[in-house]
């Protein structure tokens, strides 16, 4: 009775475990009859009982996965298990890496704004919605201000339409208490932007190592035009000064 219990113990945890773990059986922990065998290039082998699909696997030196356990009767494909993890490992690993992490900047500005200062914010919102970040403009109305919601409206469809090459309404005009809020998406993407920055950035290094060489250039000519050429010593130059010719 015992050994029952025991048996029925490690077969439940088995099954436990099985549940949590969000990798695909492989091998011997296949527990059907058949699978629909794919092959390791993919071609399909067809249904086959899983001891012929395991000796197939032991004498090809790959792996039985089982890739789709729903399906009737399950698919299960030959291949080498540990490279696959590795490489999805790298893919997962390169899209984090690549990966646009998009960020909300914020701009407060004054229904009385003047030129100068909206222009200055104009200025920030270009750069953050080039740099492919969201910016979110919101307008602060102050006491009689708030009587006149259709200002706002208009400030912010101008400051729209000026950034309009890079970006666009988000969020359209909306009264949030005593403010007015609106949100601009940007025209690229994040990694867009940034792989434009890095490119903007290696040109202007390259422009800079090429004005620091083309001035190196100019001051070795400079050094050598200002250092005093010597004169040749001809046949006279050796003869006594005393001597009459």
């Amino acid at each position: 009775m015992r050994e029952g219990l025991s048996r029925r113990r490690g077969q439940t945890t088995t099954i436990l475990e099985e549940l949590i773990s969000t990798e695909p059986r492989i091998n011997e922990r296949i527990r059907v009859p058949e699978v629909r065998l794919v092959g390791p290039k993919g071609e399909q082998v067809g249904i086959v009982r899983l001891e012929d699909a395991l000796r197939l696997a032991v004498e090809s030196d790959l792996d039985l996965v089982e890739v789709a356990p729903q399906a009737r009767p399950p698919v299960a494909k030959l291949m080498d298990y540990g490279k696959f993890k590795y490489e999805a490992a790298q893919k997962a690993r390169d899209a984090r890496r690549n990966q646009s992490n998009t960020i909300t900047k914020e701009m407060k500005l004054r229904l009385k704004i003047d030129n100068h200062d909206y222009e200055t914010k104009k200025g920030h919102v270009v750069r953050f919605l080039k740099a492919g970040d969201k910016v979110k403009i919101t307008i602060m109305f102050r006491g009689r201000e708030q009587s006149r919601p259709e200002l706002g409206i208009d400030l912010l469809k101008r400051l729209a339409d000026d950034v309009a090459e890079h970006g666009f309404v988000e969020s359209a005009p909306r009264q949030d208490g005593r403010n007015m809020l609106m949100v601009l998406g940007p025209t690229k993407k994040k990694t867009e932007a940034r792989a434009e920055q890095a490119e903007e950035r290696d040109r202007r290094m390259e422009q800079r190592r090429a004005n620091a060489e083309a001035e190196k250039a100019e001051e070795a000519r400079l050094r050598a035009a200002a250092r005093p050429s010597k004169k040749k010593r001809g046949p006279a130059d050796n003869m006594d000064p005393d001597i009459d010719l």
